[in-house]
Protein backbone atom coordinates (compact mmCIF):
# COMPACT_ATOMS: atom_id res chain seq x y z
CA UNK A 1 0.00 0.00 0.00
CA UNK A 2 2.97 1.98 0.71
CA UNK A 3 4.56 1.63 -2.39
CA UNK A 4 1.25 2.57 -4.38
CA UNK A 5 0.40 5.47 -2.67
CA UNK A 6 4.09 6.76 -3.42
CA UNK A 7 3.78 5.64 -7.14
CA UNK A 8 0.80 7.83 -6.83
CA UNK A 9 2.43 10.87 -5.79
CA UNK A 10 5.14 10.93 -8.33
CA UNK A 11 2.24 10.29 -10.97
CA UNK A 12 0.49 13.78 -9.37
CA UNK A 13 3.39 15.39 -8.78
CA UNK A 14 4.80 14.76 -12.28
CA UNK A 15 1.83 16.42 -13.62
CA UNK A 16 1.73 19.64 -11.12
CA UNK A 17 5.31 20.02 -11.49
CA UNK A 18 5.90 19.51 -15.66
CA UNK A 19 2.37 22.19 -15.41
CA UNK A 20 3.33 25.05 -13.60
CA UNK A 21 7.19 24.32 -12.39
CA UNK A 22 8.52 23.52 -9.11
CA UNK A 23 8.02 27.09 -7.43
CA UNK A 24 4.07 27.54 -8.37
CA UNK A 25 3.51 23.86 -6.91
CA UNK A 26 2.72 23.11 -3.11
CA UNK A 27 2.54 20.13 -1.37
CA UNK A 28 -1.21 20.85 -0.53
CA UNK A 29 -1.92 20.77 -4.10
CA UNK A 30 -0.14 17.61 -4.31
CA UNK A 31 -1.87 16.08 -1.88
CA UNK A 32 -5.02 16.96 -2.93
CA UNK A 33 -4.67 15.68 -6.80
CA UNK A 34 -3.68 12.56 -4.52
CA UNK A 35 -6.90 12.96 -2.70
CA UNK A 36 -5.66 12.83 0.58
CA UNK A 37 -4.13 15.66 3.42
CA UNK A 38 -0.81 17.55 3.71
CA UNK A 39 -0.20 14.84 6.86
CA UNK A 40 -0.91 11.93 4.83
CA UNK A 41 1.85 13.02 1.97
CA UNK A 42 4.25 14.09 4.90
CA UNK A 43 4.26 9.85 6.02
CA UNK A 44 5.19 9.00 2.81
CA UNK A 45 7.97 12.23 1.74
CA UNK A 46 9.44 14.29 3.97
CA UNK A 47 9.46 17.46 1.93
CA UNK A 48 8.10 18.53 -2.00
CA UNK A 49 12.14 18.65 -2.38
CA UNK A 50 12.17 15.11 -2.11
CA UNK A 51 9.08 14.49 -3.77
CA UNK A 52 10.70 16.47 -6.85
CA UNK A 53 13.98 14.37 -6.86
CA UNK A 54 11.77 11.56 -6.67
CA UNK A 55 9.65 12.76 -9.53
CA UNK A 56 13.57 13.55 -11.59
CA UNK A 57 14.55 9.86 -10.80
CA UNK A 58 11.25 8.74 -12.01
CA UNK A 59 11.99 9.92 -15.01
CA UNK A 60 14.99 7.61 -16.52
CA UNK A 61 12.65 4.51 -16.29
CA UNK A 62 9.97 5.93 -18.80
CA UNK A 63 12.12 5.70 -21.85
CA UNK A 64 12.42 1.99 -22.85
CA UNK A 65 16.19 2.59 -24.05
CA UNK A 66 16.84 -1.27 -23.99
CA UNK A 67 14.16 -2.44 -25.85
CA UNK A 68 14.91 0.61 -28.48
CA UNK A 69 18.60 -0.67 -28.16
CA UNK A 70 18.14 -4.28 -29.13
CA UNK A 71 15.79 -3.25 -32.02
CA UNK A 72 18.32 -0.57 -33.37
CA UNK A 73 21.32 -3.05 -33.34
CA UNK A 74 19.83 -5.56 -35.59
CA UNK A 75 19.20 -2.76 -38.31
CA UNK A 76 22.51 -2.67 -40.83
CA UNK A 77 21.63 0.32 -42.37
CA UNK A 78 22.79 3.63 -40.97
CA UNK A 79 19.93 5.88 -42.55
CA UNK A 80 17.00 3.62 -40.87
CA UNK A 81 18.76 3.22 -37.47
CA UNK A 82 18.76 7.40 -37.50
CA UNK A 83 15.58 7.50 -38.53
CA UNK A 84 14.28 4.80 -36.50
CA UNK A 85 16.20 6.72 -32.86
CA UNK A 86 14.58 10.04 -34.44
CA UNK A 87 11.05 8.47 -34.77
CA UNK A 88 11.08 6.94 -31.64
CA UNK A 89 12.39 9.67 -29.66
CA UNK A 90 10.02 12.91 -31.59
CA UNK A 91 6.93 9.88 -30.85
CA UNK A 92 7.80 9.18 -27.60
CA UNK A 93 8.15 12.87 -26.23
CA UNK A 94 5.09 13.37 -28.38
CA UNK A 95 3.27 11.17 -25.98
CA UNK A 96 5.61 12.03 -23.31
CA UNK A 97 5.23 15.61 -23.42
CA UNK A 98 4.97 16.16 -19.23
CA UNK A 99 8.31 14.99 -19.09
CA UNK A 100 10.31 17.09 -21.51
CA UNK A 101 8.43 20.68 -19.96
CA UNK A 102 9.37 18.83 -16.80
CA UNK A 103 12.99 18.79 -17.41
CA UNK A 104 13.21 22.27 -19.17
CA UNK A 105 11.51 23.56 -15.92
CA UNK A 106 14.21 22.20 -13.87
CA UNK A 107 16.88 23.07 -16.23
CA UNK A 108 15.46 26.49 -16.16
CA UNK A 109 15.30 26.20 -12.62
CA UNK A 110 19.35 25.39 -12.29
CA UNK A 111 18.32 22.37 -10.58
CA UNK A 112 21.38 20.05 -9.96
CA UNK A 113 19.91 16.92 -10.48
CA UNK A 114 17.45 17.39 -13.52
CA UNK A 115 21.03 18.27 -15.08
CA UNK A 116 22.18 14.92 -13.97
CA UNK A 117 18.91 12.91 -15.11
CA UNK A 118 18.79 14.95 -18.32
CA UNK A 119 22.56 14.22 -19.02
CA UNK A 120 21.53 10.36 -18.29
CA UNK A 121 18.62 10.43 -20.51
CA UNK A 122 20.45 11.64 -23.69
CA UNK A 123 23.49 10.07 -22.50
CA UNK A 124 22.41 6.84 -23.03
CA UNK A 125 20.92 8.05 -26.62
CA UNK A 126 24.51 9.26 -27.81
CA UNK A 127 26.65 6.87 -26.20
CA UNK A 128 24.17 3.70 -27.91
CA UNK A 129 24.50 5.86 -31.60
CA UNK A 130 28.06 6.77 -31.22
CA UNK A 131 28.75 2.76 -30.89
CA UNK A 132 26.76 2.49 -33.86
CA UNK A 133 28.47 5.20 -35.93
CA UNK A 134 31.97 3.85 -34.79
CA UNK A 135 30.59 0.42 -36.51
CA UNK A 136 29.99 1.72 -39.91
CA UNK A 137 33.01 3.73 -39.46
CA UNK A 138 34.86 0.98 -38.79
CA UNK A 139 33.02 -0.69 -42.01
CA UNK A 140 34.58 1.83 -44.39
CA UNK A 141 30.68 2.91 -44.56
CA UNK A 142 31.08 6.44 -43.33
CA UNK A 143 33.57 9.28 -43.49
CA UNK A 144 36.21 9.53 -41.17
CA UNK A 145 34.03 11.20 -38.50
CA UNK A 146 34.07 11.49 -34.61
CA UNK A 147 31.18 9.33 -33.59
CA UNK A 148 30.97 11.20 -30.17
CA UNK A 149 30.41 14.82 -31.88
CA UNK A 150 28.07 13.38 -34.80
CA UNK A 151 26.07 11.38 -31.81
CA UNK A 152 25.76 14.28 -29.41
CA UNK A 153 24.87 16.79 -33.07
CA UNK A 154 21.91 14.26 -34.23
CA UNK A 155 20.51 13.83 -30.75
CA UNK A 156 20.70 17.41 -30.40
CA UNK A 157 19.02 18.09 -33.37
CA UNK A 158 16.12 15.52 -32.43
CA UNK A 159 15.42 17.04 -29.24
CA UNK A 160 15.57 20.53 -30.59
CA UNK A 161 12.99 19.10 -33.15
CA UNK A 162 10.81 17.48 -30.48
CA UNK A 163 11.00 21.01 -28.79
CA UNK A 164 9.57 22.49 -31.71
CA UNK A 165 7.00 19.89 -32.26
CA UNK A 166 5.91 19.17 -29.21
CA UNK A 167 5.65 22.61 -27.26
CA UNK A 168 5.06 24.72 -29.60
CA UNK A 169 3.64 22.74 -32.13
CA UNK A 170 5.02 24.46 -34.45
CA UNK A 171 8.66 25.32 -36.56
CA UNK A 172 8.98 28.72 -37.93
CA UNK A 173 4.94 29.24 -37.33
CA UNK A 174 4.22 26.41 -39.32
CA UNK A 175 2.51 23.18 -38.02
CA UNK A 176 4.91 20.46 -38.89
CA UNK A 177 4.10 16.73 -38.34
CA UNK A 178 7.03 14.39 -36.60
CA UNK A 179 7.00 12.25 -39.60
CA UNK A 180 7.73 15.16 -42.18
CA UNK A 181 10.17 16.50 -40.08
CA UNK A 182 12.08 13.20 -39.71
CA UNK A 183 11.16 12.26 -43.99
CA UNK A 184 13.20 16.13 -44.44
CA UNK A 185 15.73 15.97 -42.14
CA UNK A 186 17.67 11.85 -41.59
CA UNK A 187 18.12 11.45 -45.25
CA UNK A 188 20.40 14.89 -45.48
CA UNK A 189 22.03 13.90 -42.04
CA UNK A 190 22.20 10.34 -42.72
CA UNK A 191 23.58 10.61 -46.52
CA UNK A 192 26.13 13.94 -45.10
CA UNK A 193 27.87 11.23 -43.10
CA UNK A 194 28.04 7.84 -45.75
CA UNK A 195 30.80 7.85 -48.20
CA UNK A 196 29.89 8.15 -52.27
CA UNK A 197 29.15 4.95 -53.33
CA UNK A 198 27.67 3.22 -50.12
CA UNK A 199 23.91 4.32 -50.72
Amino acid sequence: MTEDRKKQIIKEATALFSKFGYDKVSVKQIASACGFTDAALYRHFDSKAEVYDQVLESLVTRIPHEELFERLRRIDDLEKVLHEMAKFLLDFLNRNDDLYRLLLFSALRGHVKARKIYAQIRGDLIEFIAGRLQEFKDQGITYDINPLITARCFIGMVMDCALGLNLWQSLGGKAVKPEEAIKNNIPIYARGLIKKGQY
